[in-house]
C-alpha cells in the first residue's frame, strides 16, 4: 500500500470530468482508509478518542463504498 498522498485541486478538477480517474481516486481512498482502520483495530483502541476515530473511519468507509457502488448510475440534474 502506498503512503497517503493528499488530493490536490488538480486531482479534484480532473475527477469532476474524468469518471475513470474519479473511480480510481475513490478506490484508493477507500483502501487507504481501510488499512488505517485495520491498524487502529490491531492496537486495541484504549481511549474514547480512539474509539470515536475508529467509528468515524468506519462511517466514512461505508459512505465511500456507497459512492463507489452508485458510480455507474447517471447523475441527475435538477
Amino acid at each position: 500500500m502506498n503512503p497517503f498522498s493528499p488530493v490536490t485541486d488538480a486531482d479534484l478538477t480532473r475527477a469532476r470530468s474524468d469518471r475513470a480517474f474519479r473511480q480510481k481516486m475513490l478506490e484508493q481512498s477507500l483502501e487507504t482508509l481501510l488499512e488505517g482502520i485495520k491498524k487502529l483495530r490491531r492496537t486495541a483502541p484504549t481511549s474514547t478518542a480512539d474509539v470515536k476515530q475508529l467509528r468515524e473511519g468506519v462511517e466514512l468507509a461505508v459512505r465511500l463504498a456507497e459512492i463507489l457502488q452508485n458510480a455507474d448510475r447517471p447523475v441527475r440534474s435538477f
